[in-house]
């Protein structure tokens, strides 16, 4: 762990600059700690917002950059003026990810950095990820996978680091939880948002509210915690809550909380081709 850590600080310390697409998880944490570490003044974290983030994350982001000590932008992105996001194909990823790298490279000269980096891990690599064909286009760097750092080693590193992120759950945007297919519109976002939260409020931390043709919601929980929709009030809390908010149906997934679990609604030949 120590030898990827020295090789990860000596990949910073290789760079005149940078800036970290930082959204506040564990992975760009962990590169954004690098960075302030290895480069100082010469590091800025940009945080990426617009309605396809969860409320709280922004104000989660800047106080952790604070904490990390890492100068923080927040960049306002359009990905919903494009209609190549909102139709949401299976490559609605590739458009968000373009127009936050778009933004960044941009604003390159202002923040005077030179190169861009990501949270991307060896990990990532196993997934369904076309917002790396942008990452590409961008020439941005991965420097978690350029050290051969997993998602556990990573989690270990940011506990070493002290970073209070070290175990939180993976918060991918909220357009993820919109079925291939269904456009994604702030009003939907909304919902499922608002959705989680009362889950987060009710002490079930890891959750997605996903959403589906017929505003369906498929909701997704850890297998122990599957037995707490057994109580039939907050069973009926929880349906009645949904409806207020727009679902017209609310069911539970029996298998419980995985990532990327709409991925299956692609086919394998297109998986096959990445």
């Amino acid at each position: 762990m120590s030898a990827q850590r020295d090789q990860l600080l000596e990949i910073m310390r290789s760079l005149r600059s940078c800036a970290v697409a930082f959204s506040g998880g564990v992975d760009s944490a962990v590169v954004a700690k690098a960075a302030a570490i290895a480069l100082g003044e010469r590091a800025v974290a940009v945080t990426g917002s617009s309605d396809s983030l969860a409320e709280g994350e922004l104000e989660a982001a800047s106080e952790l950059a604070v904490l990390i000590g890492i100068r923080h932008v927040v960049v306002g992105t359009s990905e919903f003026s494009n209609s190549d996001y909102t139709r949401n194909a299976s490559d609605r990823c590739y458009y968000c990810k373009n127009e936050l790298y778009s933004q960044m490279a941009r604003r390159m000269p202002e923040w005077n950095v030179d190169v861009i980096l990501n949270g991307a891990n060896v990990d990532d690599a196993a997934d369904y990820r076309p917002g790396m064909q942008a990452a590409g286009e961008h020439a941005v760097r991965s420097p978690l996978a350029e050290c051969g750092l997993g998602k556990a080693e990573v989690r270990q590193l940011a506990a070493d680091w002290g970073l209070p992120v070290w175990d939180k759950p993976a918060t991918p945007c909220l357009s993820s939880r919109v079925a291939y297919g269904e456009q994604v519109t702030p009003e939907r976002l909304s919902m499922i948002d608002r959705a989680e939260q009362f889950l987060r409020d009710h002490g079930l931390g890891a959750v997605r509210v996903r959403l589906h043709r017929g505003e369906l919601a498929r909701v997704e929980v850890p297998i122990d915690a599957l037995q707490r929709f057994m109580d039939s009030e907050f069973r009926q809390e929880f349906v009645s809550k949904l409806r207020s908010l727009g679902f017209k149906f609310v069911t539970l997934d029996l298998e419980g909380l995985r990532s990327g679990s709409l991925n299956q609604l692609l086919p394998v030949e297109q998986l096959k081709r990445l």
